[in-house]
């Protein structure tokens, strides 16, 4: 029980970054693009409370995948609806490969500065739980970023293909969506989707902090 309460404590303030960053970038690229939606929601703010979805977090510690609330994006406030939405899908996984480089650089700066650090209690206090939480936010924020890039409705990776694809066949792509999530489940429990990214994620996670 212990064990399993010091993990929350570490991986809950790197999970909530990850997934905040996210849709907020969502938000804020729609934003910029012209669609006012998130804004509207309240939404485009980096208040975790705003993001989170329960099910979605709580999945993250039990199957290692998790999501927060999509930010609502509204197409038709865009000039070119397809190609700005390929923009905005590309900016939340963009946002947690970038959140894992910065993590993975401050990890190795406190591996760097550790050893002239003066050994007392309360700085091994602060800088393990902080290594701890820097090389899970490398691995969260590379789950997030990979596992959005999958070309399954309603993830981010669905609504870049549908960008890039010809318009009647991207027509005929995002009628997939209804059956996402379902899709999305059955692989998760079923192990073939971890058995898909989770080495990309390990190769990733390796090169970030080797």
């Amino acid at each position: 029980m212990t064990e399993t309460i010091n993990q929350i404590i570490l991986l809950a303030p790197p999970l909530l970054l990850a997934l905040t960053i996210h849709e907020f970038c969502h938000g804020y690229v729609a934003y910029k693009l012209g669609d006012p939606t998130a804004k509207l929601a309240g939404r485009l703010t980096l208040n975790p409370l705003s993001h989170l979805d329960p099910i979605g977090t709580i999945a993250f510690f039990f199957i290692k995948i998790g999501w927060a609330k999509p930010v609502p994006v509204n197409p038709n406030y865009f000039k070119n609806p397809r190609r700005d939405m390929l923009w905005v899908a590309l900016a939340g996984p963009i946002s947690n490969l970038l959140l894992a480089i910065i993590s993975a650089i401050a990890a190795k700066t406190l591996w760097a500065i550790a050893p002239s650090l003066p050994a007392t209690a309360l700085i091994k206090a602060i800088v393990i739980p902080l290594n701890g939480m820097l090389v899970a936010s490398v691995w969260i924020n590379l789950v997030l970023c990979i596992f959005n890039f999958i070309p399954i409705p309603p993830l981010d990776g669905s609504k870049i293909v549908a960008g890039l694809l010809p318009r009647d066949l991207a027509i005929a792509y995002e009628k997939v969506e209804k059956y996402g999530f379902v899709i999305l489940i059955l692989l998760a429990f079923s192990g073939l989707l971890s058995k898909a990214i989770v080495p990309i994620i390990r190769f990733a996670n390796g090169l970030l902090l080797s």
